[in-house]
């Protein structure tokens, strides 16, 4: 996460959405009195001690909020990026076997193993995309806008025009190695995938194909 003072706004790194990437663009913009809460490539903790307690950055906008203030909160441009579920849990599959060829050797095995067998139920990485960008309600959207990995680039571009800071082009970092998410696919581990992420599939308006 980033929260920007000079800026006024509030980036929420929801995981496997190309958060790295936009965490580089962004930084060329921050002053000295912006923070940032990170845990891999670089180390930054938040300057609150519950929340740098927390050994990533992937924090959600209804923990930074009580630490701004309600004022601060409603004024900031609060943003994260999301991503079509079915092609996110691939992603996360590919990268937790990451070094090896087990994922690429047998998929749908792994699929199967995290989504049914031993899901890591506590695993941020696991969590959906929602858990970071809603009320402490569960339904209402506390973020602004939310771009879309399946159109980063002009997201990205969008979100800056609106926040007031330059754009460029993203590079790739952290992706992980794996073919079209729909090939890895039977109809359980769609149906699965629909169950585990329904509140992300309704809330941004995925399907398996696609946008709806």
């Amino acid at each position: 996460m980033i929260v920007s003072h000079r800026h006024r706004f509030i980036f929420a790194a929801v995981p496997k959405t190309g958060t790295h990437s936009v965490r580089q663009a962004l930084r060329e913009q921050m002053g000295d009195e912006d923070v940032e809460q990170v845990g891999l490539f670089v180390n930054k903790r938040f300057p609150w001690a519950d929340l740098a307690a927390i050994q990533h950055g992937h924090l959600s906008l209804q923990q930074v909020r009580p630490y701004l203030g309600e004022e601060a909160f409603g004024r900031y441009f609060k943003f994260a990026f999301v991503r079509n579920p079915f092609a996110r849990f691939v992603s996360y599959c590919a990268f937790m076997l990451r070094g090896g060829d087990l994922f690429q050797q047998h998929p749908r095995d792994v699929m199967r193993h995290f989504l049914f067998e031993q899901p890591p139920e506590q695993h941020i990485l696991f969590q959906p995309q929602a858990s970071l960008l809603v009320d402490r309600d569960g339904t209402t959207l506390l973020a602004d806008t939310v771009g879309r990995v399946e159109d980063m680039q002009a997201s990205y571009d969008a979100i800056c025009a609106r926040i007031g800071i330059a754009a460029r082009p993203l590079e790739r970092v952290n992706g992980s190695n794996h073919d079209d998410y729909r090939r890895y696919y039977d109809q359980a581990l769609i149906d699965g995938v629909a169950a585990r992420y329904a509140q992300d599939l309704d809330l941004f308006g995925y399907t398996f194909e696609g946008m709806r």
